[in-house]
């Protein structure tokens, strides 16, 4: 009996004459199931298969579920079905968990079928299950992240309906074992996989190289941080890796970088195609024309049938296609955590003394900062696709009192005037209105300024990236850090920090934990890194202890590594109105937390690991619990 595979997305191009008779009918082989033998014989077909594969990689974020991008307070969202996520303490154990053991299987499948193929080229043949190991180990590492140590199985299970199926059950390996597997899987498939910088969406040698990078800084961190939370542990080491072992996988990490940042892996590099340092830094995620820095991404095509809708659902709404859009709205905390151009802290100055601070255009209390801050959120007074972004709150008069408005762009009368005059932004901020820009901000990030791009019809094609230059220099930075080389950091910092328009480059002595942390923070929001970068650091309990944010606490403590973060601040524009005042019609800013915010996270010593369900428990026994659960 021939075996056969089902295929999504595959159809045979077979073409069929009428039938003479039933039997004849009956006997036509399948349009949509191939046999292994068919599939297996051509390189079309085998790819069509490996690629139904990549279209299942794991992410933790991704842009076709926006709320992914923006958690732990790094932004608000302006969506009403969402509020709830501000009125809380906390996550449940089974957040974030992922368990897709048939996933696996099917990828194991693969490999051995196609090992076993006689008719593909050995060329092709290497290929595919070099890309298939690839995304083995990208799943294993996403569950290792998730789950801590979880059973290792590399080959293709079946029941043989004997009775017992006792043989199918299989105990957790330690954390450090599938790391170890991670790390030592890339170490295999570097020397297999192309060096083409110019190949973005199937794995490359500069992939596994970045995964590599990534999964060893991660093992490092939870074996040195660890010693931090003694009770996010298992006796048989299924959670939690001994300090012994971090050096190696710093040196690891740090290798697998230098071997991309030297050119080992073909030519990737910082984007540097754009002379204004903002735009430069937000076309990373949407030109694809002339891409240096992409290293793997999951790609669309308007057109093609792949597309997301994350620029409709978070553009800024006045003037957009369909007037959709506004959920994202990052936090004042994260856009102030960006620096002065001199590499120094500082809040936004919306006062001095208890006075306000007025300024001539309304973008001028955001000027002299980090380039990233406006290439990654979309500021009062910006532009986008061409429109004035319109985020004003109200009109402060001479006595302190504020007219505002309960709907986008309303107009009312001010004293001693005839006539209404508009009042509240067309974005907003208004409290509690969703898809105004709540905090004062719009996220930039993945933005895709393309025409059509916020049409439901249209939608767009910016692909996200899961592996850039960028976070490879910061990887190297945070492992040379780590391992006592201060000048080494530095250099790798300080390239990343240049193209952002940092002015004074930072020496060995300036490089410190909390520097390394601020780096990534900054450079790489929204991008899916920076729950997993607390995780690991073991920081993730300490700045979200459940503990309600004041205003003077959201001005202090800018770039410290535990700097609290339970709750979304907003800071809210206004024009301030007092005729035969040097300063009418001038901008002053108001810091607020919103009305919706009446929760302060608690991220938990159980959040560290997700639940194993008892369901799973109870199919092998040989499983055991995560910690604190």
């Amino acid at each position: 009996m021939k075996k056969h595979i089902f295929l999504l997305g595959i159809i045979a191009a077979v073409a069929w004459s009428c039938s003479k008779n039933d039997e004849e009918f009956l006997d036509r082989p399948s349009t949509s199931i191939l046999t292994q033998e068919q599939i297996f014989s051509d390189p079309k077909t085998t790819l069509s298969v490996l690629a139904d594969l990549y279209n299942r990689y794991n992410d933790f974020a991704t842009l076709e579920d926006w709320s992914t991008m923006a958690g732990f307070n790094v932004a608000y969202w302006s969506e009403a079905g969402r509020y709830n996520q501000f009125q809380n303490d906390g996550w449940g154990n089974g957040t974030w968990g992922t368990w897709d053991y048939g996933y696996i299987r099917e990828i194991n499948l693969f490999l051995e079928r196609c090992s076993e193929a006689t008719e593909l080229n050995e060329e092709d043949k290497t290929r595919f299950l070099a890309e298939a190991r690839f995304l083995r180990a990208s799943y294993y590492f996403e569950l290792v992240k998730r789950m801590g140590g979880v059973p290792l199985i590399l080959e293709s299970e079946t029941y043989d309906f004997s009775g017992d199926a006792t043989y199918l059950q299989h105990p957790r390996e330690t954390e450090a074992a599938i790391y170890d597997f991670v790390i030592s899987e890339a170490d295999a498939l570097i020397a297999i996989l192309p060096s083409d910088a110019n190949v973005k969406s199937r794995a490359t040698k500069g992939t596994v190289l970045a995964m590599q990078s990534r999964a060893a800084l991660y093992a490092a961190s939870i074996a040195k941080y660890g010693s931090s939370t003694p009770g996010v542990s298992l006796p048989g080491g299924e959670v939690g890796i001994p300090a012994s072992l971090a050096n190696g996988y710093y040196t690891k990490a740090l290798t697998a970088a230098q071997s991309i940042i030297n050119g080992e892996a073909g030519s990737y590099a910082l984007y540097q195609n754009k002379p204004n340092l903002a735009e430069n830094f937000s076309s990373i995620f949407y030109d694809k024309a002339n891409n240096s820095e992409a290293i793997f991404v999951e790609d669309y095509l308007v057109g093609g049938g792949k597309t997301h809708y994350f620029t409709g659902a978070n553009q800024p709404r006045f003037g957009a296609e369909e007037e959709e859009g506004g959920r994202i709205n990052p936090s004042l905390q994260f856009v102030q955590s960006f620096e002065l151009l001199d590499g120094t802290y500082s809040p936004l100055q919306n006062e001095v003394g208890g006075n306000p601070v007025y300024y001539d255009n309304i973008g001028d209390i955001f000027e002299g900062r980090d380039a990233r801050l406006a290439g990654t959120v979309i500021l009062p007074g910006s532009t986008f696709k061409s429109t004035d972004v319109d985020i004003w709150a109200g009109v402060v008069l001479a006595d302190g009192s504020i007219i505002s408005g309960d709907s986008r762009g309303q107009e009312k009368e001010l004293p001693g005037t005839t006539g209404q005059v508009q009042v509240v932004g067309f974005d907003g901020p208004i409290d509690g209105l969703e898809f105004t820009a709540q905090t004062g901000f719009y996220i930039r990030k993945y933005q895709d300024p393309a025409t059509g791009s916020g049409r439901r019809g249209t939608q767009s094609d910016v692909w996200f990236i899961r592996y850039r230059y960028a976070e490879v220099l910061l990887n190297a930075a945070e492992a040379a850090f780590e391992l006592g080389q201060g000048e080494v950091a530095a250099g790798y910092l300080n390239q990343v920090r240049d193209r952002a328009g940092i002015t004074v480059p930072l020496t060995a002595t300036d490089v410190t934990f909390d520097k390394i942390v601020h780096e990534r923070y900054v450079e790489l929001a929204f991008e899916g890194l920076h729950f997993f970068d607390l995780k690991r650091w073991r920081l993730a309990h300490v700045i979200l202890d459940g503990n309600a944010i004041n205003e003077t606490e959201v001005t202090q403590n800018i770039g410290s590594a535990t700097k609290r973060e339970t709750q979304p601040y907003s800071i809210w524009p206004y024009k301030y109105y007092n005729p035969g005042s040097p300063d009418n019609g001038k901008w002053l800013f108001k810091v607020l937390r919103l009305s919706r915010v009446t929760g302060s996270d608690r991220f938990r010593l159980g959040n560290y690991y997700s639940e194993i369900g008892q369901d799973l428990i109870n199919n092998n026994p040989k499983l055991v619990r995560n910690p604190n659960h």
